[in-house]
């Protein structure tokens, strides 16, 4: 009886971990843990600053103008459960932008929940959440599609050590002051998270 007991405890520990950490009920979507992942100790090939990508206005834009800062890639959508999170990533971006730069990058690739053109992506960022970080035109961040950019961000060939590919809208790429990526987190992640903030060092 007491085998018994001891197994039925360890299989209710284990399912119940497991649908706490590894599905979001409201997206119905299966994802790993938003623990974000360690950098390892491979070389990369290539370096972010070599990118040039189009602002949400159509303007080209280096990535090399970014040297020496911290930077929070995100990819964002207007009709998502997580879109609120422009406004925290917004506070963030105004309390520490002298050290860190929070770039933005619309997808339609989860659900259809980013729809809108440049000028409404701008539009509805501009008057629900104020935003003044750096935006970019819509891109893919996932499959066969995915821009240059995300293509360096997944590929550890390119970046020394990532394979993971966005989960959702708002997932998290952090890089450092030198252009390497450190951390990915998933989109539950916000500034104020505990493991966020000590990958940053605040």
């Amino acid at each position: 009886m007491s085998q018994f007991l001891m197994l039925f405890s360890f299989l209710f520990l284990f399912s119940g971990a497991f649908l706490s950490g590894c599905f979001d009920a409201n997206q119905m979507v299966a994802r790993p843990s938003a623990a974000h992942t360690q950098k390892a100790s491979l070389p990369s090939s290539t370096s972010f600053y070599q990118f040039t990508v189009n602002s949400l206005d159509g303007q080209p834009v280096s990535m090399e103008r970014f040297r020496g800062k911290k930077i929070v890639v995100l990819n964002v959508a207007s009709k998502c459960g997580y879109t609120p999170q422009y406004a925290d990533w917004e506070k963030f971006y105004r309390e520490h932008q002298e050290r860190v730069v929070v770039l933005g990058f619309p997808c339609n690739d989860f659900m259809g929940q980013e729809p809108g053109s440049a000028k409404e992506i701008a539009e509805f960022c501009q008057k629900n959440y104020g935003v003044t970080f750096p935006m970019f035109e819509k891109v893919h961040v996932r499959g066969d599609a995915k821009a240059p950019i995300y293509r360096w961000l997944t590929d550890p060939q390119q970046n020394g050590w990532n394979s993971q590919e966005p989960t959702w809208n708002f997932c998290k790429y952090l890089l450092n002051e030198k252009g390497e990526l450190t951390h990915f987190f998933g989109p539950k992640v916000k500034p104020e998270s505990a493991e966020f903030r000590e990958a940053l060092g605040l």
